[in-house]
């Protein structure tokens, strides 16, 4: 690990906001990336008739546990609990449900409050609210990491090829890129969501269409500064090519502006996914989704569980990106190394200070 490497990790732990935001973000993400082991329909682990299943990896007919049908076996179903109680048993996750599982035993009309078996109540199809809580992040995280990194790349590459060569190829992709910006996005999205059926990855694509521009004016402009440096100009005198020395030479300076607006751009989309889902132009009906729970609260007003925990979920998951990205906005800024260097090395200096005086004293 290099100097300055060091440096800007002890930047980026002096944030302690930002620090432990990124370890308690960390965990929670971890946690409902094994959603199937927290709140599943179907049992951990099955021992029937001396023999070990595990339902919640793969799926087992019915007649398996000594039912009556070929179909896929419904372990909800009291009479196949009563067939595994006979010969075995059964591990189930902490919560019985997943996210599309319907509860059919509510005691009151749905949306039902919270309660012993339904932590945050159901929605008002009876589905529990903690699983798709817990599914709805996960899937919400992993569409925004996946739409921030391909957009990142084709926003990095977009703005090096302008920064680098500049002239009439950084004239013509600005005027483009302005037009491009200039559209409505959110009306576009919505018009083609209604067209086609979307998906995760429909969905992320056309996202990702308009979403590229965030970083390019970043990269842009560290490229259009560093190019005219005296590296750079030795690097083409020494006949590297133009691709050697943008990804080489260039490339790593630009990163660390490119680095500090990552967590930030990760929130817009999030955000975003949140949006569309609420409006129900988002993800396909059913899936789990924070932004179609704040619809359902929106509609359901006498059951205010709805929208009070889909608001604290999103609150608390931007909240802590926000102090992450403060953080590693820290962690990369020159001026708060060179102050940490100069603090170190005015601390290294002050025993040899002192013990020149005291000789000069004697």
């Amino acid at each position: 690990m290099t100097p300055l490497t060091r440096r800007r990790l002890a930047n980026f732990r002096a944030n302690r906001r930002g620090y432990w935001s990124f370890w308690i973000f960390l965990a929670i993400f971890l946690v409902t990336l094994f959603a199937e082991f927290i709140a599943n329909e179907r049992p951990l682990l099955v021992k029937y008739d001396g023999n070990w299943y595990a339902p919640v990896l793969r799926d087992y007919p019915e007649t398996t546990f000594g039912g009556e049908f070929e179909t896929n076996t419904d372990f909800r179903d009291p009479y196949v609990q009563g067939l595994i109680d006979e010969k075995g048993w059964a591990l189930w996750p902490p919560i019985r449900y997943s996210y599309r599982t319907i509860n059919y035993n509510l005691p009151v009309p749905a949306p039902a409050p919270p309660s012993a078996e339904n932590w945050l109540g159901t929605d008002d199809q009876g589905r529990d609210v903690v699983a798709r809580l817990i599914y709805g992040f996960r899937i919400s995280v992993l569409f925004g990491l996946t739409l921030t990194l391909f957009s990142s790349v084709v926003g990095v590459v977009a703005g090096a090829v302008q920064g680098y060569f500049g002239g009439l190829t950084d004239l013509l992709f600005q005027r483009f890129i302005e037009i491009w910006q200039g559209l409505p996005t959110l009306f576009l999205l919505i018009i083609l969501s209604s067209v086609v059926t979307p998906n995760f990855w429909w969905l992320l694509g056309l996202l990702l269409l308009f979403s590229w521009t965030a970083l390019v004016h970043v990269v842009r402009a560290e490229f259009l500064r560093a190019r005219n440096f005296d590296y750079v100009r030795a690097a083409r005198a020494l006949g590297a090519t133009d691709a050697h020395i943008m990804v080489r030479h260039v490339l790593p300076n630009a990163m660390v502006a490119t680095l500090t607006f990552l967590p930030f751009i990760l929130n817009g989309s999030i955000t975003t996914l949140t949006a569309l889902d609420f409006l129900g132009f988002g993800l396909p009906p059913g899936s789990p989704s924070l932004g179609e729970l704040l619809a359902q609260g929106k509609a359901n007003l006498q059951a205010p569980w709805l929208g009070l925990t889909a608001f604290f979920v999103l609150a608390l998951m931007l909240s802590l990106l926000i102090f992450i990205g403060e953080a590693v906005r820290d962690a990369f800024d020159p001026r708060k190394t060179i102050a940490q260097l100069n603090t170190a090395g005015a601390a290294n200096e002050a025993p040899a200070v002192a013990a020149a005086q005291k000789n000069a004293a004697e």
